[in-house]
């Protein structure tokens, strides 16, 4: 029995094993690895100009596009070397964010754009990591030609092509709330939709009329001061026609006493030979006595001569 206790440790030997069995358990028992933060960004219509300044790769894509599917791993991958290069990688989904599909120009999917410090370029090479990479790397970018300012996402253009895409997308879930959920048919949804636009339309109609009218007033609905002075300036107008008539009339009847008046000197004063008036024959025209007289006074002067 005395051996059997000797074998045994005593208290003080497993105090001393204690610490060091608990510091081998919690070495050894796995730790939760801490997150990485996912260096893929996500770009909405809500925060869209922060893409504006610095260098961005962002790839358009749509959960239901096989090509799309098939390039999100290794966008991922490509998106996992972003922060040692400087560069923000982000992704879009033009079915949550129909504004900024159009404010792109979506046409295809999927489509990656580069932009720096607010240029845009579109990618249009190999879609491998290490094409992304040499791409950004070696500023491949340099060579390609930019999107026109008209064209870009922040111009008056494209902000009415992302209101225009939005609308779209608006009208489109109503059709589907109407259609699914309330039971309307398709047709009935189609009338609806084409009520509202006309009813739409006729009011922006009358809207722009009333704008344009209270900022350029037409003639026809000007201030009594308007037709006033039409009216004076008209009546101006035709006194003034009337006196050129009188003063052209007037002119002719001078000239007329002229003729008449000379006439009658050269009548009087050389009509006979005696110096007296020279009766008029019946007959005779102004014209045929004026050269008689003239005759007679070319005789007188011969005889004087």
């Amino acid at each position: 029995m005395s051996a059997i206790m000797l074998s045994l440790p005593g208290r003080a030997d497993l105090r001393s094993w204690t610490w060091p069995l608990l510091l081998l358990l919690l070495l050894s028992t796995p730790r939760p690895a801490s997150a990485k933060p996912d260096s893929l960004k996500e770009v909405t219509d809500g925060d869209w100009e922060k893409i504006m300044t610095g260098e961005w790769m962002i790839e358009f894509y749509a959960p239901w596009c096989p090509a799309c599917q098939q390039l999100q791993p290794v966008w991922q991958e490509f998106a996992d070397w972003g922060d040692d290069m400087g560069v923000n990688i982000a992704k879009v989904d033009v079915t949550e964010q129909p504004g900024l599909s159009g404010r792109f120009i979506i046409t295809s999917l999927p489509t990656i754009y580069h932009c720096k410090d607010g240029v845009f370029r579109k990618y249009q090479g190999a879609r491998t990591k290490d094409d992304f990479l040499s791409f950004v790397d070696e500023q491949k970018w340099k060579s390609m030609e930019p999107v026109s300012s008209w064209f870009g996402p922040s111009s008056f253009l494209m902000n009415s092509m992302s209101a225009l895409f939005k609308l779209s997308m608006f009208i489109r879930r109503c059709h589907n709330y109407m259609t699914e959920q309330l039971g309307i048919p398709v047709w009935g949804s189609y009338v609806i939709f084409g009520l509202v636009t006309l009813f739409a339309g006729l009011t922006l109609g009358l809207l722009l009329v009333f704008i344009a009218d209270y900022i350029l007033p037409s003639r026809r609905f000007s201030s009594h001061d308007y037709y006033q002075r039409k009216q004076a300036m008209e009546q101006q107008r035709l006194i003034q026609n009337q006196d050129e008539d009188q003063e052209a009339d007037g002119e002719e009847d001078d000239e007329d006493d002229e003729d008449d008046d000379h006439d009658g000197v050269w009548r009087n004063r050389r009509g006979s030979p005696e110096g007296r008036p020279e009766p008029r024959v019946q007959g005779y025209s102004d014209e045929a006595l004026r050269k008689r007289a003239v005759g007679s006074r070319e005789e007188e002067e011969e005889e004087d001569s």
